[in-house]
């Protein structure tokens, strides 16, 4: 490791031994083992911005979050009550043999899970809270009304919901023609779509029967009545039912409670932990505003109390900017409404600072991306006035348009002057550049990762030869994708008339058969151009018939593959089936009569029943918070003994799903199913994954990479037309080049590919560019500038121009540069 001897001159003294007396300033971590880090030594100083790079899966998260925090945390939950304990989640100790100097910490990730519908923007920034007291203490009241309470402003509490929509705003409701889509069918052949499948179907149609109901008629010929019943009864009648035996199994009477179609879609839409069941059940329902509060969330009394001639659900509803001009103007009666109004406003100017002020307090969390979520957590960090702490941000940069980085910089060098530590994980190279120090972690990913290359000043970081990042740290840079001619477009997709969130009768032309790069400050609707209005209208041409160019449309996004440790890799791309057809075909489970389902952990038969093939077991302790350990029986294996017995080329399957993407390939190099898929996620940079890596440890770009790789295993001829959202988020700049080299190739085979970028350098080598803007939230929503790259970035029109000029200008240095 490079480790420099010359630290700034307000750090205190230089890594090494820390002192005997007195404060160290560096935070010393020895033998950090987390993942796939080898025994990592290194010295981080303190009351410093430290950046940490590398290229993705190098170790830098397993070093940053998976070590500092979650040892930060631990020492932490050891001051705590043990009963307390037991109500925080926890992310288990780290494997490190020592960390010393290091402070109480704060974690702001990216988290992967979506927050529940009654998250907003208001409640994560606590705005709401605020906003509340305000038009508690200095509202309007009507003549007589006595004051209500804050709580009785929140649509969250019982004191102030909507008693018809429970405070949702909007209502759900189901009706005939969802239930019942083909009248035409019999309730034996399914006429009733919305109940489940399987035995459970088959129950209510059984119970049906019995109570008297003709299901082989068709439904449209069954009494009014009777439709009725069967679909919207709130009976249970309990019968018992006499099923019809098959021949090969004897099947006894049994009790069978009714539940009407109706009945079932509300309960699962409102209790099931499934995502699956509940999106299912969402699909008989119609969503309509609340017909009582007409979708303000608030009771009636609530929303009689105005301050400056407002509601509350009005100014929740405005644009934080638009909500501040409004404090701003209003006039202050009193004490309480001066204080209480410069508490808010004060709270919002962070939250502005940091590009977001296009959100209003209203907008639900789930719509919002990652990146705007971390944001929102980091400026009410900003107002929380801690000092003393380590704040671990996980690329804050993700998903900022170039003009708001500038912002996020100084946001980050106002957490580190009130007194604290701030450690970021971070691929965009003017955040690296604006650090104080640099951990470099690499050279490569996974199991040739886990180094630290380089711990000191940023500027020492040229002479590690194995950096990645030096090569793209220190000029003349590699343009991020190839230097190409402008390619011309073999047709083109013409959007006119777009009226959705706040894009207003806009008019974009998509041209066919080149790279399309749509840009934009955050908020100014380039995901709803891309994600909702082009894909609408491109999917509706497909399904209109032949004549349209384009026969297929990909969206690739950043959603979880799934929700669930079960979900993983191989079973995404369905690599899975592959491998468990090999094994069945092995000439142990052949001589046992194993077929492909013996090989899954996620049924009974071949995974160790102790952890239900989990691999691990939950030990409940007394007084303690629940712990994870490895399964005692399999030893976090999966399966049970039996199986593991089975072996394909001397590894059982247990040792195969532990495989890394790059060592699986050379593994299946003679199975051609198998090394199509494994060689389409090497060549898309995802080689250090292992095959078993369970879905949740992704993060949103692996993700999003593995869909893109499933889709180029099966390359279709036929013209598609692939839509990515931020495709290089959270991507180091060499993984970057790889990318692009993958989405250049499908145009170059005849496709079209339109991306949703912030990376001027990926902007920089599309054929064509769409500038959204000028601004976000009201003041975005238009074209500003469309035309090649050259042209947009001459027009001089919009934020995105003075950056694009700037990377195009990179672009020629680093040609000229090459040629020379």
């Amino acid at each position: 490791m490079h480790q420099s001897s010359e630290a700034p001159t307000d750090l205190g003294p230089g890594p090494g031994p820390g002192p005997e007396h007195g404060h160290d300033r560096y935070v010393r971590v020895r033998g950090a083992r987390e993942h796939n880090l080898r025994g990592v030594d290194v010295d981080i100083p303190r009351d410093a911005l430290t950046v940490f790079t590398g290229v993705s899966g190098s170790g830098k998260s397993s070093l940053a979050f998976g070590t500092l925090y979650a040892e930060a945390q631990r020492r932490y939950f050891e001051s705590v009550a043990p009963y307390a304990r037991r109500l925080i989640h926890q992310v288990g100790a780290p494997t490190v043999d020592s960390v010393t100097g290091l402070p109480p910490a704060v974690s702001l990730e990216q988290r992967r899970s979506s927050p529940g519908s009654r998250s907003s923007v208001g409640t994560v920034t606590l705005l709401s809270n605020s906003l509340r007291m305000l038009f508690s203490r200095a509202g309007t009241y009507p003549p007589g009304a006595g004051r209500l309470d804050s709580d009785a402003f929140s649509p969250n509490t019982a004191a102030g919901a909507c008693p018809s929509c429970h405070g949702l705003g909007r209502i759900h409701r189901t009706s005939e023609e969802l239930l019942v889509p083909d009248p035409g069918l019999s309730i034996r052949e399914g006429a009733v779509a919305a109940w489940p499948g399987a035995w459970q179907g088959k129950n209510l149609r059984d119970i049906l029967e019995t109570l008297g109901h003709d299901v082989d008629r068709p439904w449209r010929e069954l009494p009014a009545k009777d439709r009725e019943w069967i679909l919207f009864t709130e009976e249970q009648p309990v019968v018992t039912v006499h099923p019809v035996r098959d021949a090969d199994r004897i099947q006894r009477p049994y009790q069978g409670t009714y539940m009407s179609a109706h009945r079932y879609v509300m309960r699962t839409f409102s209790d099931s932990k499934s995502a699956t069941l509940r999106a299912r059940a969402e699909k008989f329902l119609a969503d309509s505003p609340c017909p009582v509060c007409e979708g303000r969330r608030l009771r009636p009394e609530a929303l009689a109390v105005t301050f400056a001639g407002r509601t509350i659900a009005e100014l929740a509803a405005l644009a934080l900017t638009e909500l501040d001009a409004v404090l701003a103007s209003a006039p202050l009666d009193g004490q309480a409404a001066r204080v209480l109004a410069d508490d808010l406003r004060a709270r919002i100017g962070p939250v502005t600072e940091l590009g977001l002020g296009y959100l209003s307090l209203d907008r639900t969390a789930p719509t919002l991306s990652a990146g705007e979520l971390q944001r929102l957590r980091l400026a009410t960090q900003l107002r929380s006035g801690l000092f003393g702490v380590v704040y671990v941000l996980d690329e804050p940069s993700a998903g900022l348009h170039p003009a708001d980085t500038e912002a996020l910089l100084g946001v980050l060098d106002r957490l580190k002057e009130a007194g604290n530590t701030v450690f970021v994980v971070e691929h965009h190279l003017d955040v690296v550049r604006h650090a104080d120090w640099l951990v470099d972690v690499g050279p490569l990913a996974g199991e040739r990762g886990g180094r630290v290359l380089h711990s000191g000043p940023p500027a020492d970081l040229a002479g590690v030869a194995e950096s990645a990042t030096a090569r793209h740290l220190f000029a003349p840079r590699e343009p991020a994708g190839p230097v190409r001619e402008v390619r011309r477009p073999t047709g083109e997709v013409l959007l006119s008339g777009v009226d959705r969130h706040n894009l207003r009768d806009l008019e974009a032309r998509f041209p066919l058969g080149v790279f399309t790069a749509v840009t934009g400050v955050s908020g100014s609707g380039k995901s709803t151009l891309v994600g909702q209005a082009l894909a609408r209208e491109v999917g509706e041409r497909i399904a209109a018939g032949p004549g349209f160019p384009v026969r297929r449309l990909v969206e690739v996004d950043q959603k979880p593959i799934g929700r669930t440790p079960r979900s993983n890799l191989a079973t995404y791309t369905g690599l899975f089936d592959v491998v468990r057809r090999l094994f069945t075909q092995s000439p142990q489970a052949r001589a046992r009569g194993w077929k492909a389902g013996r090989f899954s952990f996620n049924v009974a038969g071949g995974r160790c029943e102790t952890c239900q093939g989990e691999g691990f077991v939950s030990v409940e302790l007394l007084f303690l918070p629940s712990t994870y350990a490895p399964c005692p029986d399999c030893g976090g294996a999966r399966y049970n003994a039996e199986t593991l017995e089975v072996r394909y080329e001397g590894l059982d399957i247990a040792q195969v799903l532990a495989l890394t993407v790059e060592s699986a390939a050379r593994f299946f190099a003679d199975v051609p199913a198998a090394a199509r898929s494994l060689r389409a996620l090497e060549e898309i940079g995802l080689g250090y994954l292992r095959l078993g890596q369970p879905a949740t440890e992704l993060s949103g770009g692996e993700a999003q990479r593995i869909k893109l790789a499933t889709e180029l295993q099966r390359l279709r001829r036929e013209h598609t037309l692939y839509l990515l959202d931020e495709p290089t988020t959270g991507l180091h700049p060499a993984d970057v080049r790889v990318l692009l080299r993958q989405l250049h190739g499908l145009v170059d085979a005849g496709h079209s590919v339109v991306v949703v970028e912030h990376d001027m350098d990926v902007v920089a080598g599309a054929d064509w560019v769409i500038d959204l803007g000028p601004g976000g939230g009201a003041q975005g929503g238009r074209v500003v500038a469309a035309g090649t790259p050259r042209e947009v970035a001459s027009a001089g029109r919009g934020r995105t121009a003075a950056y694009l000029a700037r990377a195009l200008d990179g672009r020629a240095v680093a040609e000229g540069a090459g040629s020379a």
